[in-house]
C-alpha cells in the first residue's frame, strides 16, 4: 500500500501525533486507563477510554500494519467518534511478527477484548483495519478464540480495508514474517470459515484501494451472507488504505455510524 499512495508518510505521522494527543488527554482528564495489562509481554497491553457517562458498551479498535507494525500509541483517536456516542473504547496493541505467529496474535486480540469486556458490561462492537479487519473478524468465526459468552455480547463487526482469506499471502514476500503454511492460512482466514449466528458484519474498504482489498472486503461480505450473517458491502469512494479511517474521529461520519451498527 505505501508504494500506491503518494505521500503516505503524512498519514504514518498523523496517526502518531493523534494517538500521542488522544492518550495525553486521556492522562489529564483521567477519563479511563492508559496501558493496562492483558499478558506478560510489553506490548500486551491496551488503552480504556471512557465515555463522559455510564458506558452503552464496550468498542474495541483493533490497528493494523500486516501484523508486523504499529500499536495501540497511534490510534487512540480513533476511539473518540463512538466514545462520544457513549461506548467505552479499548484500543489494544499486540505482538508483532516474526517474534509470533498470526494465531498468537488471534490470541493476543482474543484476550484484550476478554480483558476489557471484563470492565464494561453492555454489547460489544469491533472494528479494526487492514490487519486488524482481519482480526476483529476472527472473533466472530463459530469456533474462534473468544470463550462463549464474550463471544455471545458482539452486536457488530466492522472490518475496514480487511483481510480475510490469508491464502495468497504464501505467495508474497511478507510471508517471510508471517511464516504463514497452508494450514495455518486456511484456519486463519475469518471468509473460510462460519460465523456465529445471528453475526453483523460490515465490510468497508476504500475505493481508490489496491484490487485485492476490494476483492477481499467483497469476499467476506458474500461469504458470511451465503452462511447465515447478516452483512453489508461500503466501498467508500476516493478513500485510499490509509486515509479511509480518519472519519472515526468525527462522531457524525458513515464510518462512525457502520462501527456503532447503524
Amino acid at each position: 500500500n505505501r508504494g500506491h499512495v503518494p505521500g503516505f508518510e503524512r498519514f504514518i505521522e498523523s496517526w502518531a501525533a493523534g494517538g500521542a494527543g488522544a492518550r495525553a488527554a486521556l492522562a489529564e482528564s483521567g477519563a479511563g486507563t492508559l496501558d493496562i495489562a492483558y499478558g506478560a509481554d510489553p506490548r500486551q497491553r491496551l488503552d480504556l477510554y471512557l465515555p463522559e457517562t455510564t458506558a452503552r458498551g464496550l468498542a474495541v479498535f483493533v490497528h493494523g500494519g500486516y501484523w508486523r507494525a504499529f500499536g495501540r500509541e497511534s490510534f487512540g483517536h480513533m476511539a473518540q467518534g463512538v466514545r462520544a456516542a457513549g461506548y467505552a473504547v479499548a484500543v489494544p496493541s499486540y505482538r508483532l511478527a516474526p517474534t509470533v505467529h498470526v494465531p498468537e496474535i488471534t490470541a493476543d486480540v482474543a484476550a484484550a477484548t476478554t480483558l476489557a469486556a471484563s470492565r464494561i458490561q453492555g454489547p460489544i462492537l469491533l472494528a479494526g483495519h487492514s490487519a486488524g479487519g482481519h482480526l476483529v473478524s476472527r472473533m466472530g468465526v463459530a469456533d474462534g478464540p473468544l470463550s462463549a459468552p464474550i463471544a455471545a455480547r458482539i452486536a457488530h463487526i466492522l472490518t475496514i480495508s480487511g483481510l480475510h482469506d490469508l491464502r495468497p499471502l504464501l505467495l508474497t514476500d511478507k510471508n517471510d514474517d508471517l511464516r504463514l503454511d497452508a494450514a495455518t492460512a486456511v484456519a486463519e482466514s475469518p471468509a473460510l470459515s462460519t460465523p456465529r449466528s445471528d453475526l453483523r458484519l460490515t465490510a468497508w474498504v476504500g475505493g481508490d484501494e489496491r484490487p485485492e482489498f476490494i476483492r477481499q472486503s467483497a469476499l467476506i461480505a458474500n461469504m458470511w451472507l451465503g452462511l447465515g450473517s447478516e452483512t453489508r458491502l461500503v466501498i467508500d469512494p476516493g478513500l485510499n488504505h490509509f486515509d479511509v479511517i480518519e472519519p472515526l474521529e468525527d462522531p457524525e461520519s458513515p464510518i462512525t455510524r457502520a462501527f456503532l451498527g447503524a
